[in-house]
Formats: C-alpha cells, sequence, structure tokens
C-alpha cells in the first residue's frame, strides 16, 4: 500500500526494480559495445542511443503497473488549489454562490423527501392501501361498521385488513390520572392492525385477539415519546398498571419510535378496539387499511372490491347515493393529501435558485478563463490536449462545488433548524427531516451536477494563438455566452418573483379575510371530564354548576360562555340538511344537501367571541329552563332553510319542534380559504331533575370548553383558570390557549409556503443582480480601449454610461420576457395554494415586471458610472 502511494503522489518516483533492469540491459549493450572494439565513453553513449529515452521507457512500464488517473486527478486538483488561492476574492464569491445554492436545495429536499420519496414506516409499505366510502360526512374515506365487516368477509385482494377508531380530540381522548394528570393522544385499533402495517412492539407483545374483545380486561400499547417523557424508558413499565379514565390499564407492549397510524397521528396509548360483529352499531365509523397481496394493483382490488360497495350502497337512502363513492388509494397519497402540490413547488423553487447559482459562478469561471487565456495557450503549445484542459477546468469546478457543499451543509442545516421552528402542523412529517446519510449523498450529488454545469461553459472555450503573444481578443461569444447566462438568471428570478407574490397577496387576502368573530381578548379551556368519576348525568351537572360559578368569580372577566367545542375545527355534532324538515315546506329530496352541523352553547357565547347577531336576538338565561326549545341559526343555514324572507319566529323540525330566535353571523370554522359551514346553536338547558336536559352524546357532557373574553394578560388569566380547575378537580388536565392562537394556525401553511418562496426568490434576484454587475464590470474593464477612442472621437460620459446601461437592459429585458412566459406556465402550478388571486394574476406580474427591472438596471449602473468617468488617455495606453 504504502509503494502504491508513493506511486499515486508523484511522478518522479521510480521503481528500483524497474531501473535495475534497465541498468542491466544497459550494461548489457555496453558490454558488446567494448567487444567491438569501441572506448568506455563511447560504449555507453552508443548503448544509451541503441537503448532509447530511459525516462520515457521508466514511464511506459510504470504505466504497465499503475493507473496513472489519479494521479494526475491529484495533480490537477493540487494545481486548482494553488490557482484558487491566488484569487482568494474570486473563490470566495464562487464557493458561497455555490453554499447559497446546494445549502438551500438540501434544506428544502431533506423536507420533501420526508413527503414524496422516503419510505413510510411500514413493511412493504407500497402495498398498504386505505379503503372506504367517500360521504359529505367526512372529507376521507371510511367503513360504517357493518360494511366493514362485509369487507372482512371478502377481502380477496387483500393479504389482511384492519380499522382503527381515532381517539385524538373531544370527549374520545384519555386521561392518565396519576399526581401529574395529563391529557393523552389516544386510539383504539384491532388486533390484526400491527401485523397488517408489518409492525413489531419495541419492548413486550401485541395484544391478543381474546384481549381485542367487549368486557376483556383493559390493556394498552404505550407509545415510545410518552414511554421516554413520562417513564425516563424504564423497562419495567411494560406490565405495569396505570389509572386510565380512572379504570386500571395494563400496558403490554411499547411502540416502535416512529410508529405513526396512517393518518400520521401520534396517539400516546393504542388500546384494542373490541369490535363485536354480533353487536356492533351499524353507525360506527370506521378508518379502514389493507395490504394488498403480491401482484394485485390498485386498480385490480378496486374492481373486485366494487360489487362490495355496491352492495353497501344499497343499505343508504336512495336520495343519498349519489354523493356516495368509492375510493381505495395509496397510504401514501392518503398521507400527503394536498401537501404534495406545496412539496413540489418549493423543490422547484429551490432547485431555480440552484440554476441561478450554477449560472453565477459560470459567469464568474468565463471572466477568470478569458483572464487565464495566455496561460492556457501555453500549455496547449507544450502540448496539453483538448481533454486535457478540459479536465483541468472541470477539476477547479469540482474543487469549488464541494467546498461549497461543505459550507452548504452548515448553511443547510441553520435553514433547517429555521423551517422546524416556523413550520406549522399538517405538513407530514416535517420535524424528523434532518442532514442524514441519505441527504448527504444528495449533497454529493448536487455538487458534482453543480461542477458539471458551471464548469462546461468555460471548459469548452478555445483559446487562439493571439493569446501567445499577449493580443487581446476581440471575439464577442464569450460575452454573448455571459449575458445569455444573465438573462437566464433573470428569467428564474422573474418566475420566483411572480410566484412568491402571488403567495404573499393570497396570505393578505387571508389574513385579512372576516372570520365571522372577534379573536382578540378570549381565553379558552379545553377540558374532558373522567368516565369513571363523572359517568352520571347529576355529577357532569354539579361539576359544571361550580365551574361557572368559580369562573365568573375571576377578576376581569367580561363574558363568560361554556360549549361543547369552540372554532376554529371544534368537534362538531352534525347531521345532513335532508334531515331537517321546515314546517309548511316540502321535506328537502336533492341528496343530503350537505351536513349541518350544530353546538350546545350558554347564553354568552356570541357576545364573548364577537359574533355579530344579523337578526332576532342571542340567546338570555330565561331559554335555558325547561320548555319550548330555542336556536339560534347561522346565515348560510338560514338563507337555505328560509329562502323566501325572515327566519325569526320560524320553526323547523330536528329532534322537536325549535322555534329561530336569532340568525347569527357566519363563523368560518375551516378558516377564510373555506366556505363558512351550515351551523345552527342549541342553548344548553336544565331540567327539572337537576341536570342538563339535552343527553349532550352517550357520553353525556364529559366535554367543555370555556370560553372568557377578558380586557387583563391571558398569561395572568391562565393561572387563575389553573387554580380553579384545580380546586375543582386535582385529576383534572385542562388546557388552555388564546383563540387568536388557534385561528392562527389557520394560516400558518400559506405563511410558511409564501415565506420560503419569498426567501428563495430574494435570493435569486440578488444573485442575478451580482451576476448581471460582474458581467457589466467585465464589459468595462474588457472594452476600456474602446471606452477612450469613443470618448476621445467625442463621445459624452452620458452617451458612453447610455451605451452601457442599454446594453444592461437589453439582456435584461431579453430575460424578463422570457421570464414572463415562463411565470406564466409556472404560477399554474399555484393555483391550489393562492386565496382569491387568479393563477395569471395580472397585478403581481405587472408589479414583479418593473421591480426586477429596476433592480437589474441598478446593478448595472455603478459599471457604467465607472465606464463614463474614463479618462480617454489612460484608456488609450491601457494595452
Amino acid at each position: 500500500m504504502k509503494r502504491w502511494w508513493r506511486r499515486l503522489r508523484s511522478r518522479s518516483v521510480e521503481e528500483p526494480g524497474v531501473q535495475d533492469e534497465i541498468a542491466f540491459h544497459l550494461e548489457q549493450r555496453a558490454q558488446l559495445n567494448r567487444q567491438a572494439g569501441l572506448s568506455e565513453d563511447q560504449a555507453l553513449a552508443s548503448a544509451r542511443r541503441q537503448f532509447g529515452n530511459v525516462t520515457r521507457i521508466s514511464e511506459d512500464v510504470r504505466r504497465m503497473h499503475v493507473n496513472t488517473f489519479f494521479e494526475s486527478l491529484l495533480q490537477d486538483l493540487r494545481y486548482a488549489a494553488r490557482g484558487l488561492a491566488r484569487s482568494p476574492i474570486f473563490a470566495l464569491t464562487a464557493i458561497f454562490a455555490a453554499a447559497l445554492g446546494i445549502g438551500s436545495t438540501t434544506a428544502v429536499f431533506s423536507v420533501v423527501d420526508r413527503i414524496l420519496f422516503r419510505s413510510l414506516p411500514y413493511a412493504n409499505e407500497d402495498r398498504l392501501v386505505s379503503v372506504g366510502m367517500l360521504a359529505p360526512l367526512d372529507t376521507n374515506e371510511f367503513f360504517f361498521a357493518e360494511n366493514y365487516f362485509d369487507l372482512r368477509r371478502h377481502q380477496t385482494p387483500f393479504e389482511s385488513v384492519t380499522s382503527f377508531t381515532a381517539l385524538t380530540t373531544g370527549q374520545a381522548g384519555c386521561d392518565l390520572s396519576e399526581v401529574n394528570p395529563i391529557r393523552l393522544a389516544c386510539a383504539q385499533v384491532e388486533a390484526s392492525f400491527l401485523p397488517t402495517l408489518g409492525i413489531t412492539p419495541l419492548l413486550g407483545r401485541n395484544f391478543t385477539v381474546e384481549e381485542d374483545r367487549r368486557n376483556a380486561a383493559r390493556v394498552a400499547l404505550m407509545s415510545y415519546g410518552l414511554w421516554q417523557s413520562r417513564f425516563a424508558r424504564d423497562p419495567a413499565t411494560v406490565g405495569r398498571v396505570f389509572s386510565v379514565d380512572g379504570a386500571p390499564v395494563t400496558i403490554v407492549g411499547i411502540l416502535p419510535a416512529d410508529f405513526e397510524l396512517p393518518t400520521m397521528a401520534v396517539p400516546d396509548l393504542v388500546f384494542p378496539e373490541a369490535l363485536n360483529e354480533a353487536t356492533e352499531h351499524a353507525g360506527r365509523a370506521l378508518r379502514v387499511f389493507a395490504r394488498l397481496k403480491p401482484g394485485v394493483s390498485i386498480v385490480q382490488a378496486r374492481a373486485a372490491l366494487q360489487p362490495l360497495f355496491e352492495h353497501a350502497l344499497e343499505t343508504a337512502p336512495p336520495r343519498f347515493r349519489k354523493e356516495i363513492s368509492f375510493r381505495i388509494r395509496s397510504l401514501r397519497d392518503r398521507q400527503v393529501q394536498d401537501a404534495r402540490v406545496a412539496a413540489w413547488v418549493l423543490l422547484a423553487s429551490v432547485v431555480a435558485v440552484l440554476l441561478i447559482a450554477c449560472a453565477n459562478i459560470a459567469n464568474l469561471l468565463l471572466a477568470r478563463s478569458i483572464n487565464r487565456r495566455k496561460e492556457i495557450a501555453v500549455r496547449a503549445a507544450l502540448g496539453a490536449g483538448r481533454a486535457r484542459l478540459i479536465r483541468q477546468t472541470l477539476t477547479e469546478s469540482v474543487l469549488l462545488s464541494a467546498c461549497g457543499g461543505a459550507l452548504g451543509c452548515a448553511l443547510a442545516w441553520a435553514l433547517l433548524r429555521v423551517f422546524i421552528a416556523l413550520a406549522p402542523n399538517g405538513i407530514p412529517h416535517l420535524e424528523q427531516a434532518s442532514i442524514d446519510t441519505r441527504v448527504l449523498f444528495f449533497v454529493l450529488a448536487v455538487s458534482l451536477l453543480s461542477a458539471l454545469i458551471f464548469g462546461l461553459a468555460p471548459a469548452f472555450q478555445r483559446s487562439g494563438s493571439e493569446s501567445l503573444i499577449g493580443a487581446r481578443s476581440t471575439s464577442s461569444h464569450r460575452m454573448l455566452l455571459r449575458e445569455a447566462l444573465v438573462a437566464l438568471e433573470i428569467a428564474v428570478s422573474l418566475v420566483l418573483l411572480t410566484g412568491a407574490g402571488m403567495l404573499l397577496r393570497s396570505l393578505v387576502k387571508l389574513q385579512s379575510s372576516s372570520l365571522g368573530l372577534n379573536t382578540d381578548h378570549v381565553v379558552t379551556a379545553e377540558f374532558v371530564l373522567g368516565r369513571q368519576r363523572y359517568s352520571q348525568p347529576v355529577r357532569q351537572f354539579q361539576f359544571y354548576e361550580e365551574l361557572e360559578r368559580r369562573m365568573r368569580d375571576i377578576p376581569g372577566i367580561s363574558t363568560l360562555a361554556i360549549s361543547d367545542s369552540v372554532p376554529p375545527f371544534g368537534a362538531t355534532r352534525s347531521l345532513p340538511f335532508a334531515s331537517l324538515r321546515v314546517e309548511g315546506q316540502p321535506p328537502f329530496t336533492e341528496g343530503t344537501g350537505g351536513m349541518v352541523t350544530w353546538r350546545y352553547v350558554t347564553p354568552g357565547y356570541f357576545q364573548a367571541l364577537g359574533i355579530p347577531i344579523l337578526a332576532g336576538r342571542a340567546f338570555s338565561e330565561n331559554d335555558r329552563g325547561p320548555g319550548d326549545e330555542r336556536i339560534v341559526l347561522g346565515e348560510s343555514l338560514a338563507r337555505k332553510l328560509f329562502p323566501g324572507g325572515d327566519a325569526v319566529g320560524k320553526r323547523f323540525q330536528y329532534l322537536t319542534s325549535n322555534m329561530v330566535l336569532g340568525v347569527a353571523c357566519d363563523v368560518k370554522d375551516a378558516g377564510p380559504a373555506e366556505p363558512p359551514p351550515l351551523e345552527f346553536y342549541v342553548v344548553r338547558k336544565y331540567s327539572e331533575q337537576g341536570i342538563f336536559e339535552h343527553p349532550g352524546g352517550p357520553d353525556g357532557w364529559r366535554s367543555g370548553r370555556v370560553i372568557l373574553r377578558t380586557p387583563l394578560d391571558p398569561r395572568v388569566i391562565s393561572g387563575w383558570i389553573t387554580r380553579e380547575f384545580a380546586a375543582l378537580d386535582p385529576q383534572l388536565p385542562v388546557n388552555i390557549s388564546t383563540l387568536e392562537q388557534r385561528f392562527s394556525k389557520l394560516a400558518q401553511r400559506p405563511r410558511f409556503n409564501a415565506m420560503l418562496l419569498a426567501t428563495f426568490a430574494g435570493m435569486g434576484v440578488l444573485l442575478a443582480a451580482i451576476g448581471l454587475y460582474g458581467v457589466m464590470a467585465f464589459l468595462v474593464g474588457q472594452r476600456t480601449p474602446e471606452i477612450g477612442i469613443r470618448m476621445a472621437l467625442g463621445a459624452t460620459p452620458a452617451a458612453v454610461a447610455r451605451w452601457i446601461l442599454s446594453r444592461a437592459a437589453l439582456w435584461t429585458l431579453a430575460g424578463a420576457l422570457a421570464g414572463l412566459a415562463g411565470s406564466l406556465f409556472a404560477t399554474s402550478a399555484l393555483r391550489t395554494l393562492l386565496f382569491q388571486v387568479p393563477q395569471h394574476d395580472p397585478w403581481t406580474l405587472a408589479l414583479a415586471f418593473p421591480a426586477l427591472l429596476l433592480i437589474a438596471l441598478a446593478a448595472a449602473w455603478i459599471p457604467s458610472r465607472k465606464a463614463a468617468r474614463t479618462d480617454p488617455s489612460v484608456a488609450l495606453r491601457h494595452e
């Protein structure tokens, strides 16, 4: 190895064996010459002539034993490093541009890799599918229990099927009732769930089929995160019994660290679903997932299950059937959904920044190659072949790109930390993004590709023989190439600038759109009463009575309300519009009519949330007692139920006959980008038995939301709320937040997308401006004698400046026009990310186009001023 390394490091190293053999041959020929009568000196000289060039023969023999490619590569690298060290400003500028392009590309790739390319944390995830029916009840596919049992009996395209019920919000959560009680995200799954996904518990075991039955002893699987944070990864946690919702639960296993449900939710505890085909309620909705048999495609599975779907459709009311469809899709498609478009847009935008950076570095290398044309001509005259010169140039490019890639890794790490800190919920796997081995391989690939892109242009430049005598080349093809590269940068920058402008306009409209309520100075407290302790309606009623009294005693509270849900995305109750009956009108028969949501609220609800009452009045305390049912309609529902006039005082049938007390402004519960829901409000009433009159669902009134409007600091109010809840029930977890925080999450994803694209657009414009400045500065330097002649012949400084600026304007305008055409094509990909902004928004184009022209001309202004100040006598002596 040492001998090979010595050979690799230096071409002057000679093998002792080879030299001994050459010396032996020379001595034999000299001996023959002596025997022929030649003197000693003549014999040696004649032997050397007859043998040939000793050095060349040594090299030929050496090439037979050692691959000299790596040796010459190291020589090229040493030469490139020395050359870059002699031009530190050039080297640092090129490395910085490469780091900017490679670093931003790497950071974004590490994010979208988790969304688009990386395998899901399941065995053979390409065969996992989500299957179910699509109906107005939900935006994702599901099966009712009865239909799911049919699927399980006829699972011909699948190896296995499984289901789960998410328990992540509202009454569906669970409480770990210990010294420090916490609210947990929980789920119920079948015993076949983990095997279907190909998951094995990290510790312990999966629960058995016997444990997955009604009335079996309660067991659960614990998440790795809860095991680590709450129990310090104690192996003895497996087998322990904990109090969950006041009932004993045995932990039988610990889930892997990367475990997540197919919906990407990460539950803290996973319980058996305990489905019972004989007694299961037909209306229970299940999320269903399956593993395809080897060789079976999604299309084939859909065809095989079509008869089953048609049979299930027959059980639905006839008017609902047109709104129900069947869907089977890959698990990745279900997870990614609308995040796919944003991921591709971000990846394309950052690749555009990389392209601009490569064009900038190519311009720098072109300028440097012109300054080195005499050196290259000398090397060519001494025998360096075309391939050898190209390899040397590409070696410099690779060295620059490698340094830029190394610095880009550090930049990518920093950017990734910023992305994770600012990222919204709903972007799949973003919190898991990291600079791992896979990403490092991507950095290496991008670095090599970048080196190839920006190294090709100078590599194929020819150096004429005039360079040997120091003549200045007057050929314009190099300048034409450099200006074309700048035009490309301008074009790509305009595309980025237009896209960023459209997303920013969309974000402004989103944030200024009315939500139908006032989020300022509103604090909410969410809680769910434990199943065991509050199983009786009387206990629930007593808790709420005492809670209202305590909340009203908190200083600084201007309005108090309690509801079973609070916007946005509150866990509202729902029913089809067609199930409502307006007195004196025929029933609705055109399908379901969409879903109608409702909430149970106390009288202060509308005032606490700042929801305007458009007609009639809101609830009062007098409406809470036994008696006639009174409701408040949302504006959209009022128009749909009573299209002909005023809704106040009218009646419609829901459970019982209800009189419309008032009409409230629509609240955009899902955010300003979504239409307001059809909604009505029911007052939470008392009964004569000292309990709430309405049942409130199968679990009664365990789920509650306290809404407080106060001018005081929310942090102060939060402390008081926590103390009052602790005094009521020390083991009850409560989640406190402001309404402003809740609604701000609706704009997180648009804000994140707009911020990133605007950042990349800013990078692109900056790099394009630097590139244009460099081209114009180089033009002034190259044309200094010409400028001197022009000025000596009478050209004014203003005319010279206009000449330089017109040259810059020509290529800037060409690039901007190309970018304008590209923007019309590229922005169509943004249509699903925009809110109240057309995909070909003329206002954004009208602002981006002149803005980019002004920035580009400002970059060219400094070289034009330098040209205008040129002294003709100095310029004419420039050569």
